[in-house]
Order: structure tokens, then sequence, then C-alpha cells
């Protein structure tokens, strides 16, 4: 896919102007394992966390055909997002998103969730193949560009090589980002692909039931303390909250 951002459809125009533009995602050459290998050890000392620094969150979701109630559930409960990061300081959010054929969006970065609430309701669901490794180079783009502190990924499938999203993986955690794979329903491939992405990058793996929204507010919640906080924040809220207790749980 092209390089250069395009314009959001029709729909999205008026909300993507207030956030920030909407650009298909490209491709990015991925590091051999052997580049990964050799640079784990010393990448695992630095700090994702510079202090006074705001969070930062890339939240992904698949938005194919077989996900709408997904969206629209996950479009309901993003202000709780922003409400549990607000008690820490404040985080602001870049929407990613696939669907369709080849159709792979991010918004500009988002610190209000009116205004996210409002471009979600925007984007309907189409039918298509998975894009999660957009989705893994996008976000090691803004690790690198704009000190992202985690990313949160919402989905059912996948429909890629396996491997070629572990070295993207990987990547991400040399940059110390973690991964938070929320998984909707049992499917195995998938479940397999996103445990082993979450382990890569130091993040976790959680399933939700299908239309489970209160499951996925809590894992919501806990992604943005983390977001916001850093591991101290997790801790805090595991001691109230399930969902952030199985974050915590997992990660290294």
């Amino acid at each position: 896919m092209s390089g250069e951002p395009t314009k959001p459809r029709s729909g999205e125009v008026s909300s993507a102007a207030k956030t920030g533009k909407a650009g298909t995602l490209p491709e990015t050459k991925s590091s051999t394992a052997d580049d990964i290998a050799a640079f784990v050890a010393k990448a695992r000392a630095i700090s994702p966390h510079a202090a006074g620094a705001k969070g930062r969150l890339v939240f992904a979701l698949d938005a194919t055909m077989s996900r709408q109630p997904t969206w629209d559930m996950a479009c309901a409960l993003q202000a709780d997002m922003f409400r549990e990061a607000a008690a820490l300081g404040s985080l602001d959010i870049r929407l990613v998103y696939y669907r369709g054929f080849n159709e792979c969006r991010a918004t500009g970065w988002i610190s209000d969730s009116a205004k996210l609430a409002k471009l979600m309701s925007k984007i309907d669901c189409q039918g298509g193949n998975t894009q999660i490794g957009k989705v893994l180079s996008e976000a090691r783009r803004e690790a690198v560009a704009s000190a992202v502190r985690a990313v949160v990924f919402v989905g059912d499938a996948m429909e890629e090589r396996v491997d070629d999203l572990c070295v993207k993986a990987g990547e991400l955690g040399l940059l110390k980002v973690p991964v938070f794979m929320f998984q909707e329903g049992h499917d195995s491939t998938a479940e397999r692909a996103f445990r082993e992405i979450a382990r890569l990058t130091g993040g976790a793996w959680c399933r939700f039931d299908p239309g489970a929204a209160a499951q996925l507010r809590e894992l919501l919640r806990a992604a943005a303390a983390y977001a916001a906080g850093g591991r101290e924040a997790l801790k805090r809220l595991s001691s109230s909250g399930s969902g952030a207790a199985k974050l915590l749980g997992q990660m290294k």
C-alpha cells in the first residue's frame, strides 16, 4: 500500500479533521530474527516511562464484518479508559483499525473521549481479512516517534503468517511496549497467535466472552491504567479489579 496518508472516507471526514488525519498504514521492513535476538539484552534495560510524560496508548480494533457488535460495545466503553487514566494523569489514544480489502487506518492522537466516540460512531465494519501485521508496524513507528506506552488489540481472528507477526511483536518487545491482546471468543488459531504476540512484547493475552461488556470494560481500564501510570498503577488497580490482575499476572 502507498506510504502517503489518504483522506478519510466521507463518513469520517468531519471527525478525522478534528482529531488528526486518518491515513492508510503502509507495511515497513522488519528486522531479522537475528537482529532482534542480538538486541534483546540491552533493550530490556530501557525504561518505557519517561518522567512526566503523557500516557499514550494505541487502541487497535478488528473492524471486519463479524466485529460490528463488538465495535459498538468498544465505542461505548472507550470513555472508561480516559476516566481511569484521568486519576493518574492524562492519556492520549490513537485509534487504529482495519476492514474491507487492505484498508487499515489510524487517527491522530486523541485526548477527549467524546471526540473518539464520535469518530468511532461514523466507522462501519466491512468484510475482509485480518491485518494485524499492519497494526503492529504502526505501533512500532509510534513507539519510536512518540513514546507509546502500550498497545491494546481487540479481535477474534488471525489469518496471517504467525511468524511474520512474531517478528514485529519482538521488535515492540525490544522497545518495551507491551501489547495487550484481548480475544473475543474461542478461535484456537487466534489464541495461539495472540498469546505469542503478548509474550514477545511483555504484555498479556486475555479472553472475553462475546458481548461481555463488563469483561471488556475491566480489561480496557487496566490497559489504560498501565499506559498512564505504568506497572505501579496496574498493581494498585489489581487489588480491586480482576482485569488488572489478569494483565499483571502475565507481564514480565
